[in-house]
C-alpha cells in the first residue's frame, strides 16, 4: 500500500530529503493508481508547489498551517476530544493497536498524528486500511475544507484521502460548526469536545496477510 505512505510523506514537515524524493512519490502514486484521477491531480499540484518553492518558505508555510493553527492540527483526536481526559485513553488504545500489529512508535510521537496513522495504514491490506481511514474521514474532510478556504495546496492531499474513504456529510458539518475551545478553559474543553471515541476497529488481527512484520518500523521508507 504505497499510496498511504506517499501521502504520509507529503504531509510531513518539508525536508530536503522529501523534496529530493518527489519524483519517486509521483511514480508510486501513478503505479498503484489507488487515488482517483481527479483527486490525484490535487496531490500533483501540491507536489509541483513543493518542488518549485524555496525550502525555507515551504517550511514556514507548513509551520504556520499545521503547528500554529489549532483548527488544522494534524493530531486527529484533538478534533474529537480536544484536551479532555478522553483523548488520553483514545491514544492509549490506538498505540496498543499499533503494537498488536508489530509496530512501535518513536519516543515523543503521538499515535494520533495523521502522517504516522497513514504510515500504519500503509502496512495493512487495502480493505482494512480503507475501513480504518473511514473512521477518521470526517476529521480529514473537515481539515480539507478548512485548508481549501485558505487556498492551500495541501487541500488537494486531503481531497485524495477523502476520496479513499467517503465521510459522512453530517459528521463533517457538525465538526466544522464546533468552536475551537480555549486551551486555558478546562471546563469549556470538557463540554465542547465531549464525544464518543473513534475506535479504529478496522485493522485485521495480527498475523493476517498483509500486516507488517514485528520488526518493521512505522517510519520505514
Amino acid at each position: 500500500m504505497k499510496t498511504f505512505k506517499v501521502l504520509a510523506a507529503l504531509l510531513g514537515y518539508p525536508e530536503p530529503e522529501l523534496i529530493a524524493a518527489l519524483p519517486e512519490l509521483v511514480a508510486a502514486l501513478t503505479d498503484e493508481d489507488l487515488v482517483p484521477q481527479r483527486a490525484r491531480a490535487g496531490v500533483s499540484r501540491l507536489i509541483d508547489d513543493l518542488a518549485a518553492a524555496d525550502l525555507y518558505d515551504a517550511q514556514e508555510r507548513y509551520v504556520a498551517l499545521f503547528d500554529r493553527t489549532r483548527a488544522l492540527s494534524l493530531h486527529l483526536f484533538e478534533h474529537i476530544h480536544g484536551e479532555s481526559r478522553d483523548r488520553g485513553q483514545a491514544m492509549v488504545d490506538l498505540a496498543t493497536m499499533y503494537r498488536l500489529h508489530g509496530l512501535e512508535i518513536g519516543v515523543g510521537e503521538l499515535p494520533d498524528y495523521l502522517p504516522l496513522f497513514l504510515e500504519f495504514l500503509g502496512e495493512l491490506p487495502e480493505h482494512a486500511a480503507r475501513s480504518m481511514l473511514a473512521e477518521a474521514s470526517h476529521v480529514i474532510a473537515a481539515l480539507g475544507q478548512r485548508l481549501a478556504e485558505r487556498d492551500s495546496r495541501y487541500a488537494g492531499l486531503f481531497e485524495a484521502l477523502t476520496a479513499l474513504a467517503k465521510p459522512d456529510a453530517a459528521a463533517v458539518a457538525a465538526l466544522l460548526e464546533r468552536p475551537v475551545a480555549d486551551p486555558e478553559d478546562l471546563a469549556a474543553l470538557d463540554r465542547d469536545w465531549e464525544e464518543s471515541a473513534v475506535q479504529f476497529a478496522g485493522a485485521p488481527a495480527p498475523g493476517c496477510a498483509g500486516t507488517a512484520s514485528p520488526t518493521q518500523p512505522v517510519a520505514a521508507r
